[in-house]
């Protein structure tokens, strides 16, 4: 088993949490394309971000029926394995006729109808339970939740939406999970078809993290 590394926490015994500075954070996910998206604009603001596979931190369970508690879950497992700062997202694609779903089953919403985990089976059943919609609207939704500390009482949160429709057949070779199908009528382009630093630029991660920026900023 290998061992955790781990730094020195953030937190005191009041709880205060206002005004300290991040100048190093570990980001609760081991996806590469997260990492390079998050540590971009994260490092505008001087904060470097590790992922957490770097310190041997496992992944966390998401058990929770709602994006902010398995955002937040994942952030205070990963604050308190490494003793650091740490930043989590929860995302999915939410969609008005099928009463927000996906939602935060989007990973695996064909698996929970007897199918596989992937993106094609997700797809799959994605349109089969549109079939006949005339309401094709849906968005992409992501929280983010930074604790200083794992028991950290003020997180910071930030949410995100990208608004689109869901299209019958898929278009774009670009991104993945539900991009091909994911239609933009402001770019005319499904979110497959956006080359990635415009769709790193316009996506619902990058709302959300604009918005945990400018929380940071505040409290500078």
């Amino acid at each position: 088993m290998n061992e955790v590394r781990q730094y020195g926490g953030m937190g005191n015994e009041h709880g205060a949490t206002s005004g300290m500075p991040l100048k190093k954070v570990v980001l609760a996910s081991n996806n590469a394309g997260k990492l390079r998206e998050f540590a971009a604009l994260l490092g505008s603001a001087g904060i470097e971000l590790i992922a957490q596979g770097e310190l041997n931190v496992p992944e966390a369970d998401e058990p929770h029926p709602t994006f902010v508690e398995n955002a937040l879950t994942k952030a205070r497992h990963a604050a308190k394995l490494s003793g650091l700062p740490a930043l989590a997202d929860d995302s999915g694609l939410c969609v008005r006729a099928l009463r927000g779903a996906p939602g935060v089953y989007s990973a695996r919403f064909a698996q929970l109808a007897g199918g596989e985990k992937s993106d094609a089976a997700n797809n799959a059943r994605l349109v089969a339970e549109l079939h006949g919609a005339s309401d094709r609207r849906g968005y992409y939704y992501c929280v983010l939740a930074l604790v200083r500390y794992a028991d950290d009482p003020e997180p910071l949160i930030a949410e995100g939406r990208w608004h689109g429709e869901i299209l019958d057949a898929p278009r774009g070779e670009h991104g993945f999970g539900y991009d091909p199908y994911f239609y933009l009528p402001s770019l005319n382009a499904s979110a497959a078809e956006l080359e990635p630093a415009l769709k790193n630029a316009s996506s619902h991660r990058a709302i959300a993290l604009r918005h945990l920026l400018a929380r940071l900023s505040e409290e500078a």
